[in-house]
């Protein structure tokens, strides 16, 4: 399937999201905090905004048609 820079652009936030997230589970690390300011600081809440966004916009992927591959010649 080919991909849009949207939905690229929307992984790659969900992406960043997830690891995020992972950091948080594991060893109680806020990345984006540590990098933006505290979880209530203006682009700390825009990128958490953006990721959940990008997320909601991901939804759409698992709905798309698949283009059918094309043969090799």
């Amino acid at each position: 399937m080919n991909r849009t820079p949207l939905d690229r652009l929307s992984l790659i936030l969900v992406i960043i999201g997830a690891l995020n997230w992972l950091l948080i589970g594991l060893f109680r690390y806020d990345l984006v905090a540590a990098i933006f300011g505290s979880p209530t600081t203006f682009m700390s809440r825009t990128i958490y905004t953006l990721v959940g966004l990008a997320g909601i916009y991901t939804i759409s992927l698992l709905f798309r048609e698949s283009s059918p591959a094309r043969a090799r010649q």
